[in-house]
């Protein structure tokens, strides 16, 4: 339970945040989730989510999300729970959002949700990454500019987590050749495209349909990458309807080859796996690197 003294702080920042006083009249605990706390907050201006955390994950990984979920709402495509207030509060960080309401999905769900990813990717930058590092999950997500995708990917998303896999006994020194080896032919695996906003950790555990039956989107680990990096993430786990992926399609083609290429994508999600939980994730990231080097 959290003590008496965050419920005050809570209060006291809510009352701030919305320029009128505020009572919090419970906080009730919500499952999901391996990282953080959850809670359904009800005051007396309405229903809150609330997110905390008093563990040793970055201070700012919080303040990080609000920040993603920020940038996907500013596309206005994609709809994500609107963030309220993020702090923190004797060493605990917290952030705090719209609370979302579950609907049961409409019979366009896959497909408006297909169509609003294709809208979210058509979301563009001068260069591949993000002005600002974050997480995924709660591990730290370098986001460094590059011109292009085959130096952002093979410098951000490939090489240095295969060498801090390596430096943990989770990988062997060899993968870091293989690794090397498929970095110096990313020119020649993927076709020149501009970036696109991606989610990030676009997982069936990280959608749900709200109250009026289409999707929100929410624990983005965002940056600008190459669009397949969505795509990929969404077939790594299953949970998406074909539904998605001939609308997705439709709206915004994907380049020749895709299909290949999408192993190759789902090597980052899957070191991001290895480095958080461990060996069983390791035959999956052996085969990637054994295929493509």
């Amino acid at each position: 339970m959290l003590q008496q003294p965050f419920r005050e702080h809570l209060q006291e920042r809510f009352s701030e945040i919305l320029s009128s006083p505020l009572s919090i009249l419970a906080l009730e605990p919500i499952q999901g989730g391996d990282i953080n706390q959850s809670f359904l907050v009800k005051t007396s201006e309405g229903d809150y989510f609330l997110k905390t955390n008093a563990d040793s994950f970055g201070k700012d990984m919080l303040e990080k999300e609000a920040k993603g979920l920020l940038l996907i709402a500013k596309a206005d495509c994609m709809r994500v729970p609107q963030p309220i207030f993020y702090g923190e509060f004797r060493h605990r960080i917290y952030l705090v959002m719209e609370f979302l309401i579950r609907g049961a999905r409409k019979d366009d769900f896959w497909e408006d949700f297909g169509m609003a990813l294709a809208e979210l990717h058509g979301q563009s930058s001068n260069s591949f990454g993000l002005e600002y590092d974050n997480y995924i999950g709660s591990m730290p997500q370098s986001n460094h500019f590059h011109s292009n995708w085959s130096d952002f990917f093979a410098e951000e998303r490939i090489l240095n987590p295969v060498r801090k896999a390596v430096s943990l006994g989770l990988l062997q020194a060899a993968h870091v050749s293989a690794a090397e080896n498929i970095c110096r032919k990313l020119n020649n695996i993927f076709p020149a495209g501009r970036p696109s906003l991606l989610h990030g950790d676009l997982w069936a555990g990280n959608f749900l349909a709200g109250a009026d039956g289409h999707a929100f989107i929410f624990d983005p680990a965002v940056y600008y990458g190459h669009r397949e990096m969505d795509i990929a993430m969404s077939m790594l786990f299953g949970g998406f309807e074909s539904g998605f992926y001939k609308a997705y399609h439709h709206h915004f083609p994907l380049d020749p080859g895709y299909a290949e290429r999408i192993a190759l994508c789902q090597l980052y999600p899957l070191l991001v796996h290895l480095l958080l939980f461990g060996k069983h994730y390791y035959s999956r990231v052996k085969d990637i690197l054994d295929k493509f080097q």
